[in-house]
């Protein structure tokens, strides 16, 4: 009841507020006995503020109304206006990377925005929310400050450009490798070569040594084999150099190279390089191993391995 006799003007106002002493308490207490006995007197006073009432609803339902409007238009112009850049982005040829995280980053600014002008539609001052999130921004980055980390390690990746989506690279901070499939605002996808999903934080990739294994357009195939020290050195060195240069994947203007790597304990072991394109690395690797293998037994050079003689005293 306090609340409507301070609306109809029977309360003062003041008698809402603390009392300091019993004098004004009492004061306060025989105004409200003279309200409710005016209220007893004039039922229609009630009647005549909830008609006052009215008004001010039905402003506030169609602020309302106005409020969700504005966020369904605006939501389809920032959708629209989101497709128009990734537009403009793929005629100029865009990096893929760039385009995965400025997208989202403008998408949510625009989505602030518009949630900034709503607030304004009900009276609410822009400054102080915008003092309330900033004050509540410092609160929010000190619990999330690895968040933030990886939001400026993606700002690092894009600027400096490490790697970009579709290249296979090598995080030696956690031993993750795979291809670059997405860069997003705080984390890298990388998929593997058995196809699975590894999920790497940006502030990893910009904090730690990384190898684009495709950056560059060749990549050179090292495979290290040993042969008995019994072996003619030559001739196993004159059939691997004319196997190597025989492979598919070999670059024509590049030259095999077969030499002796090193002299171990049960092995003379013969290194074998060639230069071959970026994407053909793997199944190069995987041929060159076996046709190693194939061309030392086409020529009866052995391939040592360790043995272990047992013997048994009775």
């Amino acid at each position: 009841m306090g609340n409507l006799w301070q609306i109809t003007g029977i309360l003062p106002v003041a008698a809402a507020e603390p009392f300091p002493n019993a004098t004004e308490a009492m004061e306060a207490l025989s105004g409200a006995q003279a309200g409710l006995q005016e209220v007893a007197h004039n039922p229609g006073l009630i009647r005549t503020w909830l008609e006052g009432l009215v008004p001010d609803l039905l402003n506030f339902a169609l602020q309302i109304v106005i409020a969700l409007a504005v966020y369904v238009i605006g939501g389809r112009i920032i959708r629209l206006i989101v497709k128009m850049v990734s537009r403009a982005m793929d005629r100029k040829n865009t990096d893929e990377g760039v385009k995965q995280f400025l997208l989202p980053l403008m998408k949510y600014s625009l989505y602030v925005i518009l949630i900034f002008l709503i607030m304004g539609l009900f009276g609410i001052a822009t400054t102080s929310a915008v003092a309330v999130l900033g004050s509540a921004g410092v609160a929010v980055g000190l619990a999330l400050q690895g968040s933030l980390s990886n939001f400026a390690g993606g700002v690092l990746i894009l600027l400096l450009k490490p790697f970009r989506v579709g290249d296979y690279i090598i995080e030696h901070g956690g031993n993750k490798e795979g291809v670059v499939s997405e860069i997003s605002i705080f984390y890298t996808k990388l998929l593997t070569g058995d196809n699975k999903m590894v999920v790497v934080p940006n502030g990893a990739l910009s904090n730690c040594s990384i190898t684009n294994a495709s950056n560059l357009d060749k990549r050179r195939v090292d495979i290290t084999v040993g042969i008995s020290y019994e072996a003619d050195i030559k001739q196993a060195k004159e059939a691997l150099l004319q196997m190597a240069n025989a492979d598919v994947a070999k670059l024509p203007g590049e030259a095999a190279e077969v030499f002796v790597d090193s002299l171990g304990d049960f092995a003379v072991n013969i290194g074998v390089r060639i230069w071959v394109a970026s994407g053909d690395y793997w199944t190069a690797k995987w041929r060159l191993t076996e046709n190693i293998k194939e061309t030392l037994e086409a020529q009866n050079i052995s391939i040592p391995y360790p043995h272990m003689d047992v013997q048994i005293r009775q």
